[in-house]
């Protein structure tokens, strides 16, 4: 049996300044699988990111993830990634992308294979590193800004307060999908979190 390793990648921003905003959801999903798979992330030697390793389960044969937060900003995201991906043998069909999604409503979490960037910079910086867009996303839902609000200012801004109460759900809602896509694979985890 193969150990090819899964590369998760949560898409964010660095420091203490971002950590709450809705453009690093990505970041907390890796820091909640971290926190399943008893490991920490920490800074690695091969490319400008922190990252961790573990196995989805006990034994040899556990699928083996290695979790990704690229340190050089968002619309950077895709050289660490592809760094790593080349550093550990794993081709794109293997790495999981995890980012904010303004056309998902706030609490969902959607994922699809390949497809287009819709704006967002950290995936289009990791479809032109990765030199391809075949690779599977975790849509996580934050809904479209109120009113005329900026886009790019909505997604660089807190969580609301209300937001805050359910944001704890999201995340172990996308944390299940990765390891669902990992297990199970990309139809059956549609059809298992489409509907919820």
């Amino acid at each position: 049996m193969t150990d090819a390793a899964w590369l998760v990648v949560g898409l964010g921003n660095p420091g203490p300044e971002y950590a709450g905003h809705r453009h690093n959801v990505g970041f907390l999903v890796v820091d909640a699988l971290a926190a399943r798979l008893r490991v920490r992330t920490g800074r690695h030697r091969r490319a400008v990111a922190d990252a961790a390793e573990g196995r989805l389960g006990v034994g040899a044969d556990a699928p083996r993830l290695v979790l990704v937060k690229p340190l050089t900003y968002m619309n950077l995201s895709g050289g660490p990634a592809a760094a790593l991906a080349r550093f550990y043998g794993v081709t794109p069909d293997r790495v999981i992308a995890v980012h904010d999604e303004l056309d998902v409503p706030y609490g969902q979490v959607r994922v699809k294979g390949g497809g287009g960037e819709g704006g967002h910079n950290g995936l289009r910086s990791m479809s032109k590193s990765l030199a391809t867009r075949e690779y599977l996303r975790v849509r996580c839902g934050i809904g479209r800004p109120p009113g005329r609000q900026d886009p790019a200012d909505y997604v660089l801004s807190n969580f609301s307060p209300v937001e805050r109460k359910e944001l704890e759900l999201l995340i172990d809602r996308a944390a299940d999908v990765v390891e669902s896509l990992v297990t199970k694979g990309l139809e059956p985890t549609q059809n298992v979190f489409h509907g919820l």
